[in-house]
């Protein structure tokens, strides 16, 4: 008897552990997935003992080429079907001119584009034969704009937005819900390197959300079948703002000279 579950990736920090969290608390049972496996055993640890819920710790490296159909392929071997796909998983990136190491790049967009068209290539076929499924790809207020020195982490956000919106719509009469979530600045670790930190520290609160906030609002636009939801009241007033050619003169008056 296969047995259904959440399946979030990333979901050793940040967004990815937030969105396990509040899953857990609507009584959903997890699989975890990402790279760090003390972590995620330890969150694993946390929900169990407060959501008395079933959570399957799995690891796996996203950026590598044979990562996901191993992932789909453990899943399986464990009697377990995924009705939630979460496809959070994702980093800041090298630079595409300065930094020379190619391979680098290449597994970048692997584990940024590829690893979630592979994750939706295993998993949707078998919501779809279901009549139910729930897919949210994490996307990024970036892939919404243009910002002068992004080559790789907007561009890839672009891709889940323009991925998202083509499911959504060929999926509608199917019971498949797929959302983009665009997120803004939210505060996780992911801006705990030495250079994201530094910018952090030189933009104002105000455009700083909650994790809680954007998972909250995420789960709450797939429910509702949207294709794409910016996350933040801010961020929805902004965007539109950002996409004409005020956006540079924007993020210079509240500190920000390259997203990402």
């Amino acid at each position: 008897m296969n047995v259904t579950r959440a399946l979030i990736t990333g979901a050793s920090a940040g967004l990815g552990s937030e969105f396990a969290r509040q899953l857990a608390s609507r009584g959903k049972d997890l699989i975890l997935v990402a790279r760090r496996v003390a972590a995620m055993e330890e969150l694993a640890r946390e929900l169990i003992n407060d959501y008395d819920v079933v959570v399957d710790v799995i690891q796996a490296d996203l950026s590598l080429p044979d990562a996901v159909a191993n992932l789909y392929e453990e899943v399986v071997s464990r009697g377990l079907q995924v009705d939630y796909l979460i496809n959070n998983a994702g980093a800041s990136g090298p630079d595409l001119l300065r930094d020379r190491d190619w391979p680098a790049h290449r597994r970048y967009v692997e584990l940024m584009m590829t690893s979630v068209t592979g994750l939706c290539h295993y998993f949707i076929p078998a919501m779809c034969e279901r009549g139910f499924g729930r897919v949210l790809n994490v996307a990024s207020v970036a892939g919404r704009i243009t910002v002068p020195g992004d080559y790789s982490y907007g561009p890839t956000k672009a891709y889940l937005i323009a991925f998202s919106k083509a499911l959504s719509v060929s999926l509608r009469s199917s019971g498949v819900q797929v959302l983009a979530l665009c997120p803004g600045f939210t505060h996780t670790d992911f801006h705990a390197s030495k250079t994201l930190s530094k910018m952090k520290a030189s933009t104002p609160a105000f455009i700083w959300y909650s994790a809680d906030t954007v998972v909250r609002e995420g789960l709450a636009a797939l429910e509702k079948g949207k294709a794409v939801h910016t996350s933040g009241s801010l961020y929805r007033f902004l965007v539109p703002i950002l996409q004409t050619p005020l956006s540079s003169w924007v993020m210079a008056r509240i500190g920000v000279q390259r997203n990402y």
